[in-house]
């Protein structure tokens, strides 16, 4: 059972360089039975079981953060870059797929999509290719344990620029007017975050880099400011509260921003994956998470029942320490497995 996933984790693919990962991925779904396993338009591997009009896709994505692990395998615990994130979650779907077999009308359609680590390529490819029926995103919450929620970003960068002064003048400089903005939007967040017991319903601003610069007759800093925002607090609010907050400055978005989502807890596609984590002997748990995944992107466009699922310790995401206990992935691949019978064979009833 777990070929897939020391097969994909041997294929070290930091987004932009995932082509040796999904080359692997697709002849791994054709040696498991895959009725069509191919590279998309993207980039991305894309997996398709049986020919029916209604999908079940798992999305999951194929790239890692850079920094190669060396592969290996010791007391059962493999241990390499993505183990977590997010082969593990995608390996789980490959292998779930290919248990769980083709069903008179249905189709599952499995996504290893590309560049999650940056701006989410894949899946806004994806997102206009597929209409399911039900989406399971692949992430890493533990095999006992499914995402209902992630919050949204956005990215800023905050320019302030004004002319030379002599250092005698007593004048603020725009260094100084720069680290005056950060600690407005601080105080704002602070305010806002004082009765939000859960970080899930926090604003959370990170001041991720800051430069400054001048000429012989102006002189510039600038601010690059991300945030993770709560269901209650859109990207357009945010924008328009940096306008306020940073009076005097200019105010540059910078990529896609995504708002937060969260899914329907009382579902078919829910209930299913409960059961098969109870079918398993675990306790099921919901999570609300303080990141942003490709859920963000796709949820919103399909408009159906959507979770995150996947086995693996979110907290060592990125870490030089990342690993998955092979007990756990076989875990999550039966439960899976099963949620998608228990899927399709509910909607025959």
């Amino acid at each position: 059972m777990t070929e897939t996933l020391i097969g994909l984790v041997g294929q070290y693919s930091p987004s932009g360089n995932e082509e040796g990962a999904v080359r692997f991925l697709v002849e791994r779904m054709q040696t498991l039975g895959f009725d069509r396993a191919f590279r998309d338009e993207a980039g991305n591997a894309v997996g398709m079981i049986g020919s029916g009009e209604r999908q079940i896709v798992l999305l999951g994505h194929i790239d890692t953060v850079p920094g190669e692990i060396p592969v290996r395998v010791e007391d059962g615990i493999l241990y390499g870059r993505g183990a977590v994130d997010a082969k593990g979650p995608l390996a789980c779907f490959t292998d779930a797929a290919a248990a769980c077999g083709a069903a008179a009308g249905w189709q599952l359609v499995v996504i290893g999509a590309v560049e999650e680590e940056r701006d989410s390529k894949g899946a806004y490819f994806v997102v206009n290719q597929y209409k399911p029926e039900y989406a399971i995103i692949g992430e890493p919450n533990r095999w006992d344990r499914t995402a209902l929620g992630y919050k949204g970003t956005a990215w800023t960068e905050i320019k302030i620029k004004q002319g030379q002064e002599h250092t005698a003048s007593g004048g603020i400089t725009a260094c100084e007017r720069a680290v005056d903005v950060w600690q407005t939007i601080k105080t704002f967040t602070d305010a806002y975050n004082a009765d939000k017991a859960r970080v899930f319903d926090q604003i959370q601003p990170s001041l991720q880099e800051m430069n400054s610069d001048h000429s012989d007759f102006e002189q510039w800093a600038t601010l690059r400011v991300g945030v993770r925002l709560p269901p209650a607090f859109s990207p357009q609010e945010w924008y328009a509260k940096l306008e306020d907050l940073a009076v005097g400055a200019e105010v540059v978005h910078l990529g896609v921003p995504l708002a937060a989502h969260t899914c329907d807890k009382n579902t078919r596609l829910v209930r299913a994956v409960l059961a098969g984590i109870r079918g398993e002997g675990g306790t099921p748990a919901f999570v609300y998470k303080t990141g942003t995944a490709d859920l963000n992107v796709v949820a919103p466009v399909w408009g159906c029942p959507a979770l995150v699922y996947g086995p693996g310790d979110s907290a060592l995401d990125h870490t030089p320490d990342e690993r998955i206990e092979m007990g756990e992935y076989e875990k999550a691949v039966r439960v899976l497995t099963s949620a998608l019978k228990t899927l399709i064979k509910d909607s025959k009833n």
